[in-house]
Parts: C-alpha cells; sequence; structure tokens
C-alpha cells in the first residue's frame, strides 16, 4: 500500500479518477460548473485532483508547501495535452499575495494536515467568491486508518486503529518496528491534527458557513481505484449519531458556501 503513495505518478492518477467519477459529480449536484469557474486548489500536491477540471477548459490553480510536489506536477502536466493550462504555486497559502477570488476551493485529504483549522476555515475566506463554493474530503480522525498508518513499510501498515494510542506508545511502537524517522514525525503530527465530525461542524458553524451537501462514507470512493472496493455510503441512522460515526466513516464529502449577512 504504501508503495501506491511513494509512487507520486501512480497516485497522480488515482486522484484524477477518483475526483472525475465521483468527487464532480458531488459538487455539480449542487454547483454546476460552467466555463467560465475557476478553481483553487490548496494543498494540490502533483496536481491529480485538478487534471478533471483541466480537461474541462476550466482554470485551475493549485498551491502547496511541498517544493518536491509542485516540481513533479509541473513535470507530469508537461506530458498531457489539454485546452486549459495549470498555474501552480509553492508557497504557503498564509503567505500567498493575490487579491484574486475563486467560484470553487478544492481541499481534498488536506484539512485533516492542518495546524489550527478553525483559523485556516477562517482565512480562506478571502479567496472566496461571494457566491462560491468550498469542496472538502477528509477522514474523520477515529477510523480505522485515520494515521495514515497505511503508510508505513512495517507491519504497522495492517494494523486498524493503532493510532489511537497514546503519543509515546504510538511513537514507541513505530520506532520498534523501524520506521523512518521522518515518517515517524508525519505520523505524530496527524496524530496532533487530526479532527473529528464534530469538532468540523463547530468549525462550520463558528465561521458562518452553510453546509450545501455533506455525505459520509462507510468506504472511501478512492478506495476503488486504489483496492477494488465499490464505494458505500455510510448508513443513515450512523451518520446521525455523534462520535461512534467516526470510528466506522472512511471519509466525509461537504460542500460548503457563506452564509449571506
Amino acid at each position: 500500500m504504501q508503495e501506491r503513495h511513494r509512487n507520486r505518478e501512480q497516485y497522480f492518477k488515482e486522484q484524477s479518477i477518483t475526483t472525475e467519477k465521483y468527487v464532480i459529480p458531488f459538487i455539480e449536484s449542487v454547483f454546476p460548473l460552467q466555463s467560465s469557474v475557476n478553481i483553487l486548489e490548496v494543498g494540490c500536491g502533483e496536481g491529480g485532483n485538478m487534471l478533471p477540471f483541466l480537461r474541462r477548459g476550466l482554470r485551475t490553480v493549485g498551491v502547496d508547501l511541498n517544493k518536491n510536489k509542485i516540481a513533479n506536477a509541473r513535470k507530469f502536466y508537461a506530458q498531457q495535452t489539454l485546452p486549459a493550462t495549470p498555474e501552480f504555486y509553492h508557497i504557503d497559502i498564509y503567505d500567498w499575495q493575490t487579491d484574486e477570488k475563486y467560484d470553487l476551493i478544492m481541499l481534498r485529504d488536506v484539512l485533516e494536515h492542518i495546524h489550527h483549522q478553525e483559523r485556516f476555515m477562517q482565512f480562506v475566506k478571502k479567496f472566496l467568491k461571494p457566491n462560491g463554493k468550498i469542496f472538502l474530503g477528509f477522514p474523520p480522525w477515529q477510523n480505522p486508518y485515520g494515521g495514515h498508518q497505511q503508510m508505513f513499510d512495517s507491519f504497522i501498515a495492517r494494523l486498524p486503529y493503532i493510532h489511537l494510542l497514546p503519543k509515546f506508545l504510538y511513537r514507541g511502537l513505530l520506532s520498534l518496528a523501524k520506521e523512518d524517522k521522518s515518517e515517524i514525525n508525519m505520523a505524530m503530527e496527524v496524530k496532533q491534527t487530526g479532527i473529528t465530525i464534530e469538532r468540523f461542524l463547530r468549525i462550520v458553524k463558528k465561521e458562518q458557513y452553510r453546509i450545501d451537501r455533506m455525505q459520509l462514507y462507510l468506504i472511501n470512493p478512492n478506495y476503488e481505484v486504489k483496492f477494488g472496493l465499490k464505494p458505500r455510503k455510510q448508513a443513515a441512522i450512523i451518520s446521525h449519531i455523534p462520535w461512534i460515526r467516526n470510528f466506522i466513516t472512511t471519509t466525509v464529502y461537504v460542500v460548503l458556501s457563506q452564509n449571506e449577512e
């Protein structure tokens, strides 16, 4: 499993397939993607999520902190012939000096990596047009692999819920398994930044967003291209049980808009 993440071109392709097949239809159920729509993806990585939008000729901009991922994105897109040209910026979003606003902001598998999510969700509004939308896809922290431990090399990759151990036990087990120090540090950071459905909803309310559509998944749509597993929506009764739902929901899709003053 971890090899998929290290093969960045394969990961790029997997992201584009899931976005084309599942993310875009989810967005378009509440927000038709007309030709004039412009899109910003925060935490774009290699830009796989951007590819289906660019194939439609939509102006799409990607921003990421990771210099190597932006370099990969430019390399991968140099091999593509598209009706629109992607724009990439290697920069911290908080330092980005632009007055441009976007119709759609994409945050797919990003929110769980961001420190101070409340601050971020307030800040990102500055890039959103008044009638714009934000798409988020994120794994609730307590789900079986909410610590992204599937990226490890050892037996750790196959252990669900292990990321819920106390910090000292989790770090000790990762060290015992001889995992790379940089990977261990990444795992411990995700342990700090992981987000629950309940905290996400509190942030949404505090920052005065409106939920246009929200769907919990028992089986993440991305698991289809990765593991051949058919996506499955979470049972309605489970979706409405606070806290319990976090443990058996592998991802949440949501489209937000700003409440009108």
